[in-house]
């Protein structure tokens, strides 16, 4: 079973994070942030993924602390999930339309944490969410879930398109990279041996 439960406290948030990597896309996202629950319920769904999060976060400041430290969570919980990554497909990719936008993400399960994104949002807010946030989340999942992955923007206008786009075209990639591949089932998708 490829689950994991995350439980992280700061001064800054108070998390609790459940995931199942062979799930059916089930999601309950209470973070106090609506355009981000909207974020995590569609990259739940699309990734096939269970998944639960709970934050109490400083969101009286902002919500930048509550977004990385989700960000980090989830990445130590796709971590745990995929344990040594024996018999994974390991890399995924999708190019993903959302109205106008088209968002284009690719994924390897590495064992090197890298983000590679290129994404234009026109407006610094969704919402009351920053729109720079985006970035911080990434960058705190790939550094803890030690995945290289890239997102770029083919086409968008729409800040809430493109955001949602690539919420979407990653939960996708990834859907596809942590998938077991019965060929190979008790094989580490490497030269290497080890990932």
């Amino acid at each position: 079973m490829r689950t994991s439960v995350i439980e992280r406290k700061t001064a800054e948030t108070d998390i609790f994070l459940s995931l199942r990597l062979d799930g059916t896309g089930k999601c309950e996202a209470d973070t106090g942030c609506g355009f981000l629950n909207h974020m995590l319920t569609l990259f739940a769904k699309h990734g096939r993924f269970d998944l639960c999060v709970k934050c109490k976060g400083d969101t009286d400041v902002d919500y930048h602390h509550t977004a990385e430290d989700i960000g980090i969570c989830l990445g130590n919980a796709f971590a745990e999930a995929l344990g040594d990554m024996r018999g994974i497909v390991r890399y995924g990719n999708m190019i993903l339309p959302m109205d106008e936008a088209l968002i284009l993400s690719a994924v390897d399960i590495s064992g090197r944490g890298k983000l590679a994104a290129d994404l234009k949002i026109p407006t610094e807010k969704v919402g009351d969410f920053d729109t720079e946030l985006v970035f911080e989340f990434f960058e705190a999942f790939v550094r803890r879930a030690n995945i290289t992955l890239h997102i770029r923007e083919l086409a968008g206008e729409n800040s809430h398109h493109i955001i949602e786009g690539a919420f979407k075209s990653v939960a996708r990639s990834l859907r596809m990279a942590v998938k077991i591949d019965p060929e190979t089932a008790n094989e580490i998708p490497s030269t290497k041996g080890v990932l």
